[in-house]
């Protein structure tokens, strides 16, 4: 059976959205997914399926979290053959290598809009930087994340599209697991 990972958006940050990794395992487990595993507490799962269809699982998962467990967020779904060309396709392995907390992948729900990377780029104030592979952006934050003004709702704002992003660190600990 095909692995797929699944992002939650905005999900036990600052305290927003507060859900137990045991719930959201348990929500997935409900729905006849098996291997179900969570990667750290911001709402990364791995899981196996027969459903190919990415989206239709964005979509079943949205629904059930709502329905079981009043959770609105959006989920992100790529499947472990995505995940591995996400980690191939780094335009930035150098900073990957040198500082790869301040390498972050904005996982985005669809390909945004002609023109769209072009105006994130004319906002940044900053020393970031930005490469939009498929439905990814890769950013380099030289300065780390913390002091930076490139938010998730100017990234949105400008792409016309809605992520959730994760530090490289994370991005290749999840491959690991995904692909073991």
């Amino acid at each position: 059976m095909p692995t797929r990972i699944a992002l939650l958006r905005a999900i036990n940050v600052a305290g927003h959205q507060k859900i137990a990794m045991a719930d959201l395992r348990g929500l997935v487990e409900d729905l006849d997914f098996s291997d179900v595993q969570s990667v750290l507490q911001t709402g990364n799962l791995i899981f196996s399926t027969r459903s190919s269809s990415t989206v239709a699982l964005e979509r079943q998962l949205e629904a059930e979290a709502e329905k079981r467990l009043g959770l609105s967020t959006d989920f992100i779904v790529r499947s472990d053959k995505q995940w591995s060309r996400v980690i191939a396709d780094n335009p930035f392995p150098a900073e990957a290598e040198r500082a790869p907390s301040h390498l972050l992948v904005q996982f985005l729900k669809k390909t945004p809009a002609a023109g769209g990377v072009e105006a994130l780029q004319a906002a940044i104030r900053g020393p970031e930087i930005v490469r939009l592979v498929g439905k990814q952006l890769y950013v380099v934050f030289p300065e780390g994340v913390g002091k930076s003004k490139l938010t998730t709702k100017l990234v949105e704002r400008n792409l016309g599209v809605v992520g959730t992003a994760r530090n490289w660190n994370t991005v290749v600990k999840i491959g690991k697991l995904a692909s073991g």
